[in-house]
């Protein structure tokens, strides 16, 4: 064996030597050990470079199929708008709309703050931008994922080929449309002549397509003509067209010019207007609006009704509406329609003289009437006639509601079972001190001391009583037993918006300072009228555009309180119309239960009632027909004071006279609260003065006037001692007329340093 030759090993004995790595040159490298475990369901980077060379290629590619595939169409059928009808519940028809209002300008026509103000409101990068805005378009995706409503994230130029080259559609097809003709648009046309197209084909509401039509519509000028405030407004609406109407939706007014100042800031920002400028600008309100010919009488009313409905339910956007072509019913029933104009010619307008008495030019009605079982909306009366009034009187929110809110608060104690400060059960025969600025006892807030009508004290009387008489002291003080709180959250839970005007959690929401539509008050009778069952009102039947059925929100029914606080309510109720304040509304022949109310300095009167089968509300207001100013109602007609139990009962009984001709009279099923039907007593106290005998009434010297501490007043402070102290009768008034009697309410006083105002507001 040589010596160079390694000795032979032994099979049966140890490991052989370990195998010396390949590192010779021909040899090759050593193998990567397989990854086991967790390992394996990591990607290794080249899996990741690949997939996102791969995704990169693929986004390449079908970007470019989409590039070759989509051209630029010819402009669009919605670039001239088609009709929507509008029908009755019957099939018969209300309406149609369409007849587009827009007249093309060339963008020299249109003054540089004009252009301006819509860039700063809508792209204020439009000039440098490219045609699509990636980032806002995921922004905007990232939003509505996330519940913030649904967002466009689109520049101008994808806006203006929505408008005139595709439709307004929500689905995926036309975003994809959308965004590849805007590429391909802004490589074909200029800025300038995006921006005209863009002017002449958006939507700014009142039917006005385009700047020009809305420079007309809104302030009655040619667009050269406009100011920059002015088209600063115009800009605004461009976000939402009728909702910012300030003249149509006077609620909106803060929304509407937050909007306004945001398009003028913008413009300060982008360095278009100097800041002494915009500093110096007031907001420009638009003239009163005037309804296409085709649009009289109530028709008018009726269709920007069903199209505030359709935008606010987001059933479909504004855009969209107005693209046209969809048969929309409604619930409204035209026997009943018909019946409502005819009761407000005969009852009012019969009565009014234009040329004698100048307040009679400022009388406005609204009304509405809602089956209570099922929530839909049978009848609405908008005003005299759309294309000279305007604003919908049934669904504005400005006025104030007045002591038709009163039922909502003795709803609120039944429901929650609350009692006096005194520990009592409110309920219709509870005694309370109706006496004339009688200062709320329990609350904290400071020293409120309503005013009754005329200054008129009732004395003691029971709930019952202060409902007929309408008596603010009583009132008060009951909310404040119930809780301000709890007061609202059933005013809200029976049908009124949370976010309703001056719906405030304190004394005063008794006496109905808040400014709820007639619709909304209607909404909150038919729970009344439906035993604490709460269905929200519904205007639509069914919407279809070429045969396909658009979906509509589904119609709810919920408990809003017990049937036994919506029954003792409507007990309480059917005394104002046996014996209070809404006689008058006896004339409908049948089982009826109804609130009167009048609105601060007399700018509204109200009665909302229903029978078991309609609930109904009517509202006579006062505004300036110029100025678009509440006034009072003092001297209309003839009269030295429009009360609820006058002119509207009156209106309310003959249409639901005629309305429910040829059906049964109900009666009401009502089941009452425990003890409903009989006395609630005061507690007796050993008086707070020794020599004072224990029967002695507290004389009007003894009622506390500074600020209530926030603990129970003592039973001679919140009521009388005796059940047996004779009920005050209202030494001013004949319960036979319709004049309410404590209809009032003094502004919260929110500081012990002004103990006693004397300023009465709603009645």
């Amino acid at each position: 064996m040589s010596s160079d030759e390694p000795p032979p090993q032994d099979p049966g004995h140890g490991p052989g030597p370990d195998p010396a790595p390949a590192t010779a040159k021909g040899k090759g490298k050593a193998k990567r050990p397989k990854r086991t475990g967790w390992r394996r369901l990591i990607p290794t980077w080249r899996m990741v470079l690949g997939t996102l060379i791969g995704f990169i290629v693929l986004c390449c590619g079908l970007f470019a199929l989409g590039y070759a595939l989509v051209d630029i169409p010819p402009a669009n059928s919605a670039a001239t708008a088609q009709s929507n009808v509008y029908l009755y519940a019957n099939g018969a028809q209300i309406a149609r709309d369409g007849d587009v209002n827009r007249e093309n300008v060339q963008l020299a026509q249109i003054p540089k703050p004009v252009q301006h103000a819509v860039l700063a409101a809508e792209d204020r990068d439009f000039y440098s931008e490219s045609a699509i805005d990636p980032k806002a378009m995921l922004r905007a995706a990232w939003n509505t994922l996330r519940g913030k409503g649904k967002q466009s994230g689109s520049t101008i130029t994808q806006q203006y080929v929505k408008n005139y080259y595709l439709g307004q559609e929500q689905t995926v097809s036309r975003k994809v449309k959308e965004f590849f003709i805007s590429i391909k648009l802004d490589r074909e046309a200029s800025k300038d002549e995006i921006l005209t197209g863009y002017l002449n084909t958006s939507y700014f509401g009142r039917n006005a397509y385009g700047i020009q039509a809305a420079a007309q519509a809104y302030y009655g000028v040619d667009v050269d003509d406009l100011t920059t405030a002015q088209g600063a407004y115009l800009a605004a609406l461009l976000n939402a067209p009728s909702a910012y109407d300030v003249v149509a939706h006077p609620e909106n007014r803060s929304s509407a010019e937050a909007r306004w100042n945001y398009v003028l800031d913008g413009m300060v920002k982008q360095k278009w207007l100097s800041a002494s400028d915009r500093q110096n600008m007031t907001f420009p309100t638009p003239k009163e609006a005037k309804g296409a010919a085709g649009m009289s009488g109530q028709r008018g009313y009726i269709v920007q009704a069903v199209k505030d409905y359709i935008t606010s339910n987001k059933i479909l956007d504004e855009d969209t509406l107005a693209s046209g072509g969809y048969r929309i019913t409604t619930t409204l029933q035209k026997k009943k329609q018909d019946a409502f104009a005819e009761a407000v010619d005969d009852q009012l307008m019969s009565q009014l003289d234009t040329s004698a008495r100048d307040v009679d030019k400022n009388v406005r009605a609204g009304g509405a009437a809602i089956d209570p079982a099922t929530g839909k909306v049978v009848a609405m009366y908008g005003g005299i006639d759309y294309t000279k009034q305007y604003v919908n009187n049934a669904t504005r929110r400005d006025y104030q509601v007045g002591s038709t809110f009163k039922p909502f608060v003795f709803t609120s104690a039944v429901e929650n079972a609350s009692t006096t400060q005194d520990g009592r059960v409110i309920t219709p025969n509870t005694l309370y001190d109706g006496t004339d600025q009688r200062p709320v006892q329990g609350w904290d807030g400071g020293t409120y001391a309503p005013e009754n009508e005329d200054g008129v004290s009732y004395g003691n009387i029971t709930v019952r009583t202060a409902t007929d008489k309408s008596v603010n002291s009583v009132y008060a003080q009951m909310a404040v037993d119930v809780g301000p709180a709890k007061v609202k959250r059933t005013a809200v839970d029976l049908g009124l918006p949370e976010t309703t005007p001056d719906l405030t959690a304190s004394p005063s929401i008794a006496l109905g300072p808040a400014t709820a539509s007639v619709l909304d008050m209607t909404e909150a009778y038919a729970t009344l009228a439906n035993h604490g069952r709460h269905g929200t009102y519904t205007i639509l039947a069914s919407v279809t555009k070429d045969g396909e059925k658009i979906e509509l929100p589904e119609q709810d029914t919920q408990r809003a309180v017990s049937r036994e606080a919506a029954d003792t309510t409507t007990s309480i109720l059917q005394s104002v119309v046996d014996s209070g304040t809404g006689t008058a509304a006896q004339a409908a022949g049948r089982p009826a239960a109804g609130k009167t109310g009048t609105a601060e300095e007399d700018t509204a009167a109200w009665f909302a009632g229903y029978t078991p089968d309609l609930a109904t509300v009517v509202s006579v207001m006062g505004q300036d027909p110029q100025t678009g100013a509440h006034t009072s109602l003092y001297g209309a007609a003839g009269l030295p004071r429009v009360n609820g139990g006058g002119f509207p009962a009156q209106i309310w009984a003959q249409f639901t006279r005629k309305a429910l001709s040829g059906t049964p009279a109900n009666d009401f099923d009502l089941t009452l609260e425990d003890g409903a039907e009989e006395p609630v007593a005061p507690t007796v106290t050993t008086p707070a003065v020794p020599s004072a005998p224990a029967s002695e009434e507290p004389s009007a010297s003894d009622e506390p006037s500074g600020e209530p501490t926030g603990e129970p007043a003592s039973p001679t402070e919140e009521s009388p001692q005796s059940p047996d102290v004779p009920q005050t009768e209202d030494p001013g008034q004949d319960q036979d007329q319709p004049d309410e009697g404590g209809d009032g309410v003094l502004n919260d006083l929110t500081s012990a340093s002004n103990p006693r105002s004397t300023r009465a507001a709603v009645r």
